[in-house]
C-alpha cells in the first residue's frame, strides 16, 4: 500500500540535464571529524576552560562542514552525517520521558551499548530533531532528509520494564514519531526516513512494523516522502509484506552480499520504490565507478529508472572519512553516467509502473 512516489520529483535538481533521473542519497551516519572528539572530551574535563556553548558550537561546525561535504560528493538529497547523535537508540532515547539509563549492556566482544530501560508510559516532550533539521536546511542547498530510528527498534532494544509486550510499547513510540515527523514537515521537511534494524534479526514481527508505520503517516502530508532503511537480514521473511506498508520507499541493504538475495524482490511486483545500496560500508576498498555502475544495474532488474533510488548499503561512520567520501562521490558519478546510457538507450529495464 504504498503512499506517493510519485513526490520523488521534488529532489531532482533543477540543473539536472538527463532525461532520467537516479535519486542519489545516503542512509544518515558519516565519519565524524577527530577533531569533534577532542572537543567532547575537553566538554568533559572540569578543568578545561570548555563549556556547552564551545561543544554546541562544535557540533554546528562539524554538522556545516559535513552537510556541505556531501553537496561537494554530489548528492541530490544531503543529511548533516548526524554529527550530534552517538547511538541511534540512546539519542531519542535521552530525549523520551519514560526512559532511563542505568548503565552499559556487554552485546559481543568487548563492545558495550548503554541499553535504556522503559519504566514508564512514553511521553513527547521537545522536539527531538527539530534543531538539527533547522540548521542543516538552512546550511544546504540541497534538500535535507531526516533519519529517525524507527518506534520498533527503539522498543527491541530497551528493556521494556512498562508495557505488556513490545507491541504495545512499540506502537505508543511511533505515535510519538508521528508527533515529531509533523513538527519537522512544518519546519519544512520533505524527506523522513524511518530506520528499523531491529526487523532484520526479528523479521516475524514485521506486522508490528507494519502497525507502527500506519500510525507514523497518519496525518503527514502525501508530499513527505517517507523511506523505510532495514539492514541485512533475510528479506524473504518481510517481502512481499512490505508491499502493504504505507511508504514510498523500501531501502535495502545488498551490496554486502553480491546482491545475492536480488531476486527476492522480483516476484510479486515491488510496490515501492526502490533504495538500493550499491557500496559497501563494511568494506574500506572504495569501489570503482565501473563497479557501482554495474549494482546500479541490479536494481534496474526490479524497477524503473523513475523508482530507483541510489545510496550506501547503510550508514558510513565506520569508515575513515576519505574513504567514506570517495565511496558517495564514485556513486554520484555511476549514477549520472547510468543516466546517460538510459538516454542514450543503452540499458535495458524494467518497464515503468503503471
Amino acid at each position: 500500500m504504498v503512499r506517493n512516489p510519485s513526490n520523488r520529483a521534488q529532489f531532482r535538481p533543477g540543473d539536472h540535464d538527463a532525461e532520467h533521473f537516479l535519486l542519489t542519497t545516503v542512509v544518515g551516519s558519516y565519519p565524524k571529524p577527530t577533531w569533534l572528539n577532542t572537543v567532547k572530551e575537553l566538554s568533559e574535563d572540569p578543568d578545561a576552560a570548555f563549556d556547552d556553548a564551545d561543544l554546541a558550537e562544535a557540533y554546528d561546525d562539524a554538522a556545516r562542514v559535513i552537510t556541505r561535504e556531501h553537496e561537494r560528493a554530489g548528492l541530490d538529497t544531503v543529511v548533516d552525517g548526524e554529527m550530534r547523535r552517538e547511538e541511534m537508540v540512546e539519542y531519542f532515547a535521552h530525549r523520551i520521558p519514560g526512559y532511563e539509563f542505568n548503565g552499559p549492556v556487554k552485546v559481543w566482544g568487548h563492545n558495550y551499548f548503554d541499553k535504556p530501560s522503559v519504566v514508564s508510559e512514553v511521553e513527547y516532550d521537545d522536539p527531538w530533531l527539530l534543531e538539527e533539521f533547522e540548521f542543516a536546511a538552512d546550511v544546504a542547498t540541497r534538500p535535507v532528509k531526516v533519519p529517525i530510528t524507527g518506534p520498533y527498534t527503539l522498543a527491541r532494544w530497551s528493556f521494556n520494564e512498562a508495557y505488556d509486550d513490545t507491541a504495545a510499547l512499540a506502537y505508543d513510540l511511533a505515535d510519538l514519531v508521528n508527533e515529531e515527523i509533523k513538527g519537522l514537515v512544518d519546519a519544512g521537511a520533505r524527506y523522513v526516513q524511518i530506520d528499523e534494524p531491529a526487523l532484520a534479526t526479528t523479521p516475524d514481527d514485521h506486522h508490528i512494523v507494519g502497525e507502527s508505520m500506519e500510525r507514523i503517516v497518519d496525518g503527514v502530508p502525501e508530499d513527505v516522502r517517507i523511506c523505510l532503511h532495514v539492514c541485512y537480514g533475510d528479506y524473504s521473511r518481510i517481502y512481499p509484506e512490505i508491499n502493504d506498508f504505507p511508504i514510498d520507499e523500501f531501502d535495502v541493504e545488498l551490496c554486502n552480499d553480491g546482491y545475492e538475495q536480488i531476486d527476492v524482490f522480483r516476484a510479486p511486483e515491488f510496490e515501492p520504490d526502490l533504495a538500493l545500496g550499491v557500496v559497501d560500508v563494511h568494506d574500506p576498498e572504495v569501489e570503482s565507478v565501473a563497479e557501482i555502475k554495474g549494482n546500479i544495474r541490479q536494481g534496474l532488474e526490479v524497477v524503473s529508472p523513475d523508482r530507483l533510488t541510489v545510496s550506501p548499503d547503510c550508514g558510513v561512520k565506520l569508515l575513515p572519512r576519505e574513504v567514506a567520501y570517495q565511496k558517495i562521490a564514485n556513486m554520484v558519478q555511476a549514477a549520472r553516467e547510468v543516466e546517460a546510457e538510459l538516454d542514450a538507450g543503452e540499458i535495458e529495464v524494467a518497464a515503468p509502473k503503471s
